[in-house]
């Protein structure tokens, strides 16, 4: 008998209260509002084994929505100080430890997570899924994907389960904007590496992003009131909290700009016209 798996065991007794699958040796109790019609000792069923709120190993016919050694996205039902609780499709939530997060969630966030067995021989869930992820994606360079940020690093940027199963990085220095753990985003692919992992980019080519940079800029320069109080000079750090882009498409778009006669720069500031 495999806990967290689906697999088909043998009635061997019938019960008031469902029926006993297994063997002479290891038997698991199926509840009678699960028990096929019909069913006889002898008969297959195939079945879950999870354990029930009292820590007992338990059989269900019901599908759950992450197997063990599988990958799903579940929604968080619930937190508590030690962890998660994830909605699992069963009538027993799944818990998620506080050190098995790659950040920290909240009710009705969604995380990608892995099942596990703890040492305490119980099933629980873990955002540590970088092993897990597929290398053998149908993408080439340029081409556009969705996927699950899952996990972030302060030396190497952002970690991205490309259609919630393969193995993506936007690097540190296309990490721009305010992206978290369970963002779902869109990106372009810029590389992909001889391991086959995904180099990832929030934005477009440059020729197409120019004109989209141009007009953010536009926009903040309004919500100063038509006059930004820096230039293109100033920290990229700045820029890239202002804008969500670095300093050299910073420098691009206000190119862009000045070229359209739509702002002049000023000793101190660039100002609408």
């Amino acid at each position: 008998m495999r806990l967290g798996e689906k697999q088909v065991l043998t009635v061997v007794k019938q019960v008031a209260f469902g029926v006993y699958l297994g063997n002479d040796e290891q038997r698991v109790l199926l509840p009678k509002k699960q028990v096929p019609e019909g069913i006889e000792p002898g008969d297959p069923v195939e079945v879950f084994l999870y354990k029930d709120s009292d820590d007992r190993l338990i059989a269900t016919t019901y599908e759950p929505k992450l197997t063990l050694g599988g990958l799903a996205v579940l929604k968080v039902a619930d937190t508590s100080k030690m962890g998660a609780f994830l909605e699992w499709g069963l009538d027993k939530d799944l818990f998620l430890p506080f050190k098995q997060q790659t950040a920290k969630v909240q009710k009705g966030d969604s995380c990608l997570v892995s099942l596990y067995i703890d040492k305490s021989e119980r099933l629980c869930a873990t955002m540590k899924v970088y092993h897990l992820l597929r290398t053998d994606s149908p993408y080439k360079r340029d081409d556009k994907v969705t996927g699950l940020i899952y996990d972030t690093s302060d030396n190497f940027g952002i970690f991205v389960a490309v259609d919630d199963q393969y193995s993506a990085l936007i690097p540190k220095k296309d990490a721009v904007g305010r992206l978290r753990v369970g963002d779902r985003i869109e990106a372009r692919v810029t590389a992909v590496k001889e391991d086959g992992k995904l180099d990832l980019n929030l934005r477009e080519k440059i020729p197409e992003q120019m004109d989209k940079d141009a007009e953010k800029i536009l926009e903040v320069i309004r919500g100063y009131g038509g006059e930004l109080p820096f230039t293109d000079k100033a920290d990229p750090e700045k820029i890239r909290q202002e804008f969500g882009m670095s300093k050299a498409a910073f420098k691009r778009g206000v190119g862009r700009l000045l070229k359209e006669r739509k702002i002049e720069i000023l000793e101190q500031g660039i100002r609408m016209k």
